[in-house]
């Protein structure tokens, strides 16, 4: 084989193939070495602690609507129900912070005592402590492992990650797609938030898991600090998710998924085996979202089961089709968007609007606005805010490297036309 044909069989760099990963991470890079100097914790103090914590749990929400991308974006499953996993992610880190924090107040609680307290003693005052708020006493099974930080750090990875194999498994054998599809990944949300409302689910039903902003140990670190030990986390995991995400679509393999959302059949046709490609990329998005959820609980400091409701995996998806679905970049944006300014309009600092005959508050008003503009940008332009770096590099001349310029082989080539 020649020289010039073993170089068009050579894979090409990542960078060279998306020039837009370098610019990601520099400008994420960028952005939080900015919030680092301008924070309390370590910076001049110009943004409040409450806005760092913001910040950071919108790295984590553009994670989880990276992996959104993904699965629907590039591999055309619509799925409804990644907040779930999303939402497991964050009961597996919240089970082993509560787990601690409590321990530590209660071997002090019982530190004044003529005996040293048991482990036995200890472990049911933990119990108490924890469940007393749906009047048990006792750990149930799913606690087994809150005591160890990484069997709790593992199930998140792992338990999203069964979930996901074990019903895109039944899923895709069965052959089922498109609304069907979306409808069985929405009832299985429904299914698991419904579950975990109840007192006995063994996660404190409606209660939730509370105070997990603050980390076991360190509470002698001010919150400004921790807040942006977060941020940092935040940055790294999405950072390394865009580049995992980056990796996967490139080459072959991103070639076979954007052609079974294309066009199954014929993929199927070709020979490829389509349920495992589906199967890979639904589990692996399952495990970005719960270590997305793993970073952003801790910052919000509650998780409960309303986090994990159907509606959740509806906004999610919205998201990514206001940034731009099948863009990478596109999913982040519309996530940090819609986020940031969903916090604007929430927290009340949008002004209400007086039109004489009623007023607009847009604490009220803001999920009709959100609905709108997902109907707008469904309708008029269904590429997104992403859609606009495609204006702009359209107005770029080709780069042809010395290629026909004409239909016929031999025409006018590029260094001819330059002269």
């Amino acid at each position: 084989m020649s020289e010039l044909s073993a170089g068009a069989f050579r894979r090409k760099p990542l960078v060279v193939q998306y020039p837009s990963l370098l610019i990601f991470l520099g400008l994420l890079a960028l952005f939080t070495l900015g919030v680092t100097v301008l924070s309390e914790g370590f910076g001049i103090g110009v943004i409040s602690t409450s806005f760092v914590k913001t910040l950071g749990k919108t790295l984590c929400l553009c994670l989880v609507a990276l992996a959104m991308d993904l699965v629907w974006g590039y591999c055309g499953i619509l799925s409804l129900g990644h907040m779930a996993f999303f939402g497991i992610g964050g009961y597996a880190i919240g089970m082993w912070l509560m787990y601690a924090r409590t321990e530590l107040i209660v071997i002090e609680s019982l530190a004044g005592q003529a005996l040293p307290p048991t482990a036995q003693e200890i472990s049911d005052g933990i119990a108490t402590q924890i469940f007393g708020v749906v009047g048990a006493s006792e750990f149930p099974p799913i606690w087994a492992f809150a005591h160890s930080l990484p069997l709790q750090l593992a199930a998140v990875v792992l338990v999203p990650a069964l979930l996901a194999l074990v019903f895109g498994w039944l899923a895709f054998r069965s052959r089922v797609t498109g609304v069907y599809l979306s409808i069985l990944t929405q009832a299985m949300t429904l299914a698991l938030s419904l579950y975990l409302f109840q007192n006995d689910s063994g996660l404190r039903g409606n209660n939730g898991l509370s105070g997990l902003q603050n980390l076991p140990g360190l509470g002698d670190v001010p919150q400004s600090v921790v807040s942006v030990w977060f941020l940092w986390a935040s940055a790294l995991a999405l950072g390394l998710g865009y580049l995992a995400c980056v990796a996967i679509v490139s080459g072959k393999f991103g070639s076979v998924i954007r052609a079974i959302r294309d066009d199954e059949a014929r993929v199927r046709f070709l020979g490829y085996p389509v349920e495992a490609y589906k199967l890979f990329i639904f589990t692996f998005t399952a495990i970005l979202a719960g270590i997305a959820g793993a970073l952003y609980y801790p910052q919000a400091g509650i998780v409960n089961p309303a986090e994990i409701a159907p509606i959740a995996s509806i906004y999610l998806a919205v998201w990514v089709a206001i940034g731009g679905r099948g863009r990478l970049y596109g999913a982040v944006i519309g996530a940090a968007f819609v986020s940031l300014l969903s916090t604007w309009f929430t927290g009340g600092q949008a002004p209400d609007v007086n039109l004489g005959f009623a007023t607009i508050q847009w604490v009220d008003w803001w999920t009709v606005l959100l609905g709108l503009s997902f109907v707008a940008v469904t309708l008029f332009a269904p590429k997104g805010i992403g859609g606009l770096f495609d204006l702009i590099a359209a107005k770029r001349s080709p780069d042809r490297h010395g290629a026909d310029l004409g239909p016929d082989p031999g025409a006018l080539r590029e260094k001819e036309a330059n002269e």
